[in-house]
């Protein structure tokens, strides 16, 4: 890959010459480069996998892209040669983390992090035989990472579930054990 720096005979040329050599243009910069052939190798089970979440975070970006809010936050977002697709489809490749859940007499505190952000978080109180106790939406805290939820009663032996979700609606489960 060679970046064409002042070449009056390249300033307006763009695509293949001769199936070899590509020049193309990108962040303000011509960039001439060696043709790229598919591969005749067969694809390894992880680059299958990589593919198939790739084509799903495609999916839901082209989706959230029909939301006017949504492409203008996600374009505010966007740098030098990026759009608000490209934005989107990286928040939807990768689901949000839950961090840590921890208990303030019956609140129930959960951080969570996502590259953009964690739209919302559901706390749910099951009790020790499985049956669901209470559920609701956290409320975010001042500081955009932590979540709280008020539970009306915590039961011994039960657990709290907790299920973090993005913009994209990519969802992130974690549970912790009452005691």
């Amino acid at each position: 890959m060679a970046i064409v720096k002042d070449n009056i005979l390249l300033q307006l040329v763009r695509g293949t010459i001769g199936r070899q050599i590509t020049i193309y243009e990108r962040n303000g910069q011509i960039i001439m480069a060696k043709k790229r052939r598919p591969s005749n190798k067969k694809p390894t089970q992880k680059q299958l996998e990589a593919r198939h979440k790739m084509r799903i975070a495609a999916d839901l970006a082209r989706d959230m892209m029909n939301d006017p809010e949504i492409k203008a936050y996600y374009a505010s977002l966007a740098g030098p040669g990026q759009n608000a697709y490209n934005m989107a489809v990286k928040d939807a490749y990768h689901s949000p983390e839950v961090q840590n859940i921890r208990l303030e007499d019956t609140e129930v505190v959960v951080t969570a992090k996502d590259e953009f952000r964690v739209a919302k978080v559901k706390v749910s109180v099951v009790d020790a035989d499985g049956g669901i106790i209470e559920s609701g939406l956290a409320v975010l805290g001042r500081n955009g990472v932590d979540w709280y939820y008020k539970a009306a009663m915590l039961p011994a032996g039960g657990k709290l579930v907790v299920v973090a979700a993005d913009l994209p609606g990519k969802e992130t489960v974690k549970e912790l054990l009452l005691v």
